[in-house]
């Protein structure tokens, strides 16, 4: 295909989310080398990332072009690339998120280093969407969340937590320190267990390298925020099956995750190679197949709108600390990064992702169960 047709076809596909080439509006693409036309078409969204990541394009709004693009569904209308066939078929054929596999997932997202994360997060280190209901500020919407979190599984000094996926132990730690619980908090990421042990020290909190499927005891109440997005359809059945084993009669689990529209085998490439490898969004379908007759839902709470807020809060926090660690991590990174965060707030504002909190009991609250917002 010549270089004019490959360019007015690319032209015309931004077209349909209102976004121009080389236009003058703050959504618009800047293209700085011409081979990105050939490798959109030959690799879709993986080659939009990609070409980001190499300075082949810019955009000065990267949220308000990737909202646009999402709300276009312009990813499908692409060519997916042979990379997302073969990572498909991978993922029909062979269990992704297994054991092995999922220390090595984690280790390549979490352990790049707690400066970066220290740096980007709010005061607690808290790396999911946070509650904007009522707050101004990072700190203040993801303590509302941390908060919310406990009220909605009726959190009473003395009750024992499990914090499945427990992050550098923000949620332990609330817990511990504002409503007196006990908390056993698991992680398979070396560098989050190293620093949440010591953000932890000296409350009743027990912080484990363990992986999910090797928990036995029984707690009163069970959490799992930002980390279901990691377990894999093949695996969601046995993870709730674990939950249930865990959690005593009369209990609840909350659940905190990123939903998928659709139901999906495997992630977008470029998300699978360069931020979460493994990690597969859930959908309504997969959620509910995978709690039937282990579960009752007593609510399922979507604020997916917060996730877009919080995603641009972590990217002011690191943009504003970059010259701190840019000798470490380097300009490729900067993009990447750029990248991630804000096609992130897009895809959320475009509502093409949800960010679900579901309460689950055992065999149902008599009486009912009184929803928290």
């Amino acid at each position: 295909m010549k270089f004019a047709q490959m360019k007015r076809q690319v032209e015309n596909l931004f077209a349909l989310a209102d976004v121009k080439i080389n236009g003058t509006r703050p959504w618009d693409i800047k293209v700085h080398n011409n081979q990105f036309y050939s490798r959109v078409l030959a690799d879709g969204a993986m080659g939009v990332g990609e070409s980001y990541m190499d300075g082949w394009w810019d955009c000065e709004d990267m949220a308000e072009m990737s909202f646009r693009t999402q709300r276009a569904d312009l990813e499908n209308k692409m060519k997916p690339g042979a990379g997302f066939v073969f990572a498909l078929l991978q993922a029909k054929l062979f269990n992704m998120q297994n054991r092995a596999r999922a220390k090595r997932d984690m280790h390549h997202h979490y352990d790049i280093g707690n400066d970066l994360y220290k740096l980007m997060l709010d005061k607690r280190m808290v790396y999911t969407c946070a509650y904007w209901k009522n707050a101004k500020t990072l700190d203040e919407a993801q303590e509302a969340k941390l908060d919310l979190v406990c009220k909605k599984i009726g959190l009473k000094k003395g009750m024992s937590v499990l914090d499945i996926g427990c992050g550098w132990g923000s949620f332990a730690k609330f817990a511990a320190e504002k409503y007196g619980a006990k908390v056993v908090g698991i992680t398979i990421a070396k560098e989050q267990l190293t620093l949440a042990r010591e953000l932890c020290k000296g409350l009743p909190i027990e912080i484990r390298f363990q992986d999910y499927r090797d928990v036995q005891e029984k707690f009163d109440r069970i959490v799992s925020i930002g980390m279901f997005e990691a377990v894999g359809p093949k695996n969601h059945r046995d993870y709730f099956k674990m939950a249930r084993r865990c959690l005593k009669d009369g209990g609840l689990f909350l659940l905190h995750t990123l939903g998928s529209n659709v139901s999906i085998e495997a992630a977008s490439p470029w998300v699978d190679k360069y931020i979460f490898p493994g990690a597969v969004v859930p959908s309504i379908k997969q959620v509910g197949a995978a709690i039937e007759k282990l579960f009752v839902m007593e609510d399922w709470h979507n604020f997916g709108q917060y996730y877009a807020l919080t995603t641009v809060a972590w990217w002011n926090n690191f943009s504003k600390h970059w010259s701190k660690i840019r000798a470490k991590y380097g300009e490729r990174f900067y993009r990447m990064w750029r990248f991630y965060l804000l096609m992130g707030s897009g895809v959320v504002k475009a509502r093409q992702m949800q960010l679900w909190q579901i309460v689950l009991s055992k065999d149902g609250i008599v009486g009912g169960y009184e929803s928290v917002r």
